[in-house]
C-alpha cells in the first residue's frame, strides 16, 4: 500500500464509519434504537473502528516512513563515499605527479647531498600516499553503518603504537560522530595521526595528549599536544618540511583555522613546555 494511499484511509476512515452508521441506525435501526442508544453507541463504533483498523494503518505508515528513511540514508551515504572516493582519487594523483617530479629531480641530480635529501623526500611522500590510501580504502570498504565505529580506530593504532614506544598517550574525544561528516572525518583523522607522527619523531616528548569536543562558538576543536622541546614555528614550515604542510592544506581545504605554536602559560596539561596542534571549525 502506497504513502498516499494510507494518509487518505487515515484520513477519512472515522468520517466513513461514523457517516455509515449514521446512516444505517436512520434508514434500518431506528425502531430497534432509541435516539439516546444510538448516540452513545456512536464513539463506541467509531472507537472499535479506530483500534482495529487504523491502528494497523498508523502501524503501515510508520513501516513506510522507516524504509524511505533508510533509503535516503543509505542513498546520501552512497553519494557521500562517491564523492570521497572521487576527492581520494584527485589527491592521489596530485601525490603521485609530485612523486614523479622529485623522481625527474632524483634522476638528474649530480650533488650527492642533494640526491639524498630529495631521497628522503620521496620516502616521507610515499609513506605519506601509503597511509592515506590504507586508511581511505578502509573507511570506502566498511558497511555505512558501521563507519562511524571505525573511523576512530586509527587514532588508536597510532595512540596504541606510541606507547609502545614509550611516549604516554592521553585520549580525551568528546566530539560527537553525527558532527562530522565523512569527507571531514577522513580529514581530521588524517591531520590528528600526522601530528602524533610529528610528535613522536621530532618533539622529544614524554606525554602526548589528543582532545577534540563540539560546543561553544566553534562546531568543534581538536587539540594535539605534547610535552617536548618545542619547535620554532617558522622551522616548521620551512622548505622540506611536507608534514606541517600538508595538515595546513587539509584543513584550507575544509575551511577549518589551523595553526601550530609552542604551548605557553596557559596551557597547564604540559606545564607551558611542548607544542600544540590545533584545528578548530566555526560554529
Amino acid at each position: 500500500m502506497t504513502y498516499k494511499r494510507l494518509k487518505w484511509l487515515i484520513l477519512w476512515t472515522p468520517t466513513l464509519t461514523i457517516a455509515l452508521w449514521e446512516y444505517l441506525r436512520h434508514t434500518l435501526l431506528l425502531p430497534y434504537l432509541s435516539m439516546d442508544l444510538g448516540n452513545a453507541l456512536a464513539p463506541v463504533i467509531v472507537m472499535t473502528v479506530t483500534a482495529t483498523l487504523l491502528l494497523r494503518l498508523f502501524r503501515m505508515l510508520e513501516d513506510t516512513q522507516d524504509t524511505l528513511q533508510r533509503s535516503k540514508a543509505a542513498e546520501a551515504a552512497f553519494e557521500e563515499r562517491e564523492q570521497l572516493a572521487r576527492e581520494l582519487h584527485d589527491g592521489i594523483s596530485q601525490s603521485l605527479f609530485l612523486l614523479s617530479v622529485k623522481l625527474d629531480k632524483l634522476e638528474h641530480a649530480k650533488d650527492p647531498e642533494l640526491a639524498a635529501e630529495t631521497m628522503v623526500q620521496l620516502r616521507r611522500t610515499v609513506k605519506h600516499v601509503y597511509d592515506d590510501v590504507r586508511q581511505s580504502i578502509a573507511a570506502l570498504r566498511s558497511e555505512p553503518s558501521r563507519t562511524d565505529v571505525q573511523w576512530m580506530r586509527a587514532v588508536r593504532d597510532m595512540a596504541a603504537e606510541l606507547e609502545l614506544g614509550g611516549l604516554r598517550v592521553e585520549l580525551d574525544w568528546q566530539l560527537a560522530d553525527a558532527r562530522l561528516s565523512g569527507k571531514e572525518k577522513v580529514q581530521l583523522i588524517a591531520i590528528v595521526r600526522e601530528a602524533m607522527q610529528n610528535a613522536r619523531k621530532h618533539a622529544g616528548a614524554s606525554r602526548l595528549r589528543v582532545y577534540a569536543a563540539s560546543g561553544g562558538e566553534a562546531a568543534f576543536r581538536c587539540t594535539v599536544a605534547d610535552d617536548g622541546a618545542g619547535a620554532d614555528p617558522e622551522r616548521l614550515f620551512a622548505k622540506g618540511r611536507y608534514g606541517v604542510r600538508m595538515m595546513q592544506g587539509r584543513a584550507a581545504e575544509m575551511g577549518w583555522r589551523f595553526a601550530v605554536r609552542p604551548a605557553g602559560a596557559d596551557d597547564a596539561w604540559s606545564g607551558g613546555r611542548g607544542t600544540v596542534v590545533e584545528v578548530e571549525k566555526e560554529g
